[in-house]
């Protein structure tokens, strides 16, 4: 996964582990609200997310051949984590905390760790991994949240900057 994934319209590979292409973030540019598909290899759309409009915090929506899937929420604030909460249509929920900005960052199921999001692993500049740990987890909907999460993280540092909050 590249750095460069929240680029508003841009394109990207997901590589996995021996380089071989197989993901591709498809970001729709020229849309009210920002917007992305995630698609297989073949170019067929496993999950559309985009923000949610009208919601009074910055809500992102995942959808699965147009049935919700998950939305994701930022949780709270703290000044060495970011936590999003993640409620999947059938009404379980993940949390996601880590470093987000940092590309550190886990996601979890009643707290047994799904997924791992790092740049540790990796020596390419503005690549991270991400691990997926259980078997049998959804990878396109892992992906997705990672989407998600770094755009919103993204977004909010980017209104701390043109207002000037967060400055030490």
């Amino acid at each position: 996964m590249y750095d460069r994934l929240l680029g508003f319209g841009d394109d990207y590979w997901i590589e996995d582990d021996r380089g071989n292409k197989v993901f591709l973030v498809d970001g729709k540019a020229m849309r009210l609200r920002d917007t992305w598909e995630l698609k297989d290899a073949r170019g067929q759309v496993l999950i559309d997310i985009h923000q949610k409009m009208f919601a009074l915090r910055d809500t992102m929506v995942i959808e699965r051949a147009g049935e919700p899937l998950a939305t994701l929420r930022r949780k709270r604030l703290s000044l060495l984590r970011d936590h999003y909460r993640v409620t999947l249509a059938d009404g379980t929920g993940l949390d996601i905390s880590g470093r987000v900005l940092d590309r550190e960052f886990a996601i979890e199921y009643d707290g047994e760790l799904l997924a791992v999001v790092s740049r540790r692993w990796l020596t390419v500049r503005d690549t991270y991994g991400l691990d997926v740990v259980r078997d049998d987890a959804d990878p396109a909907l892992l992906i997705a949240l990672t989407v998600c999460v770094i755009h919103l993280a993204e977004k909010e540092r980017e209104r701390e900057r043109e207002t000037g909050e967060g400055d030490g």
